[in-house]
């Protein structure tokens, strides 16, 4: 939207609708609930040379401040579709933790399309190799497809992560018909 100087300033009023949300739940229940601050994917993939890579590290770093500023609990690095543009949000969030004297959750969900791999061709294995070194919490994998083709892939991070595990599959790959797409599932 061509409105990169709010990033902060909107990343931190959506973390604060959600942290009012969920506070006034647990108020009204008692049952704790929790805020993940979403980071990304963004649009530009450093690794095509969209834009440079610090360029998205710091952009990153600034949406994570707001999220942390907002009061989320966790930050979530979602839909990844290139390994390097992961790297990105994930520095970038480690840093904003850092500036702020905290040490929350991070996690990771790389998008691995129907062809097996991710956007830019990268197997899950080689995503995991990537990523669990940069001190992730979770890693797992979200988006493009449904449970069913996320099974491989799934099985692969659980057997070899060291890290735990996170699945947040579309309801099915999307139907398009006559008023749009649907879920199946």
């Amino acid at each position: 939207y061509d409105i990169p100087e709010r990033v902060f300033e909107l990343s931190e009023a959506g973390a604060r609708v959600a942290r009012e949300a969920a506070d006034a739940f647990t108020a009204a229940d008692g049952r704790t609930r929790w805020v993940l601050g979403s980071i990304g994917p963004g649009t530009k993939l450093p690794t095509l040379g969209h834009a440079p890579y610090e360029l998205l590290r710091d952009g990153f770093q600034k949406n994570a401040a707001g999220l942390i500023a907002g009061g989320a609990d966790a930050l979530l690095v979602e839909t990844s579709q290139d390994l390097l543009q992961t790297k990105a949000a994930i520095l970038g969030s480690k840093r904003a933790l850092a500036a702020a004297g905290l040490d929350l959750p991070v996690l990771v969900q790389v998008t691995v399309e129907t062809t097996g791999t991710m956007l830019l061709g990268s197997e899950i294995g080689a995503a995991l190799t990537a990523l669990e070194p940069l001190g992730v919490d979770y890693i797992g994998l979200n988006c493009a497809t449904g449970p069913a083709e996320m099974s491989e892939h799934l099985r692969y991070l659980a057997k070899n992560a060291k890290i735990g595990l996170s699945c947040m599959p579309n309801a099915g790959l999307p139907v398009l018909g006559k008023d749009g797409a649907h879920y199946p599932l």
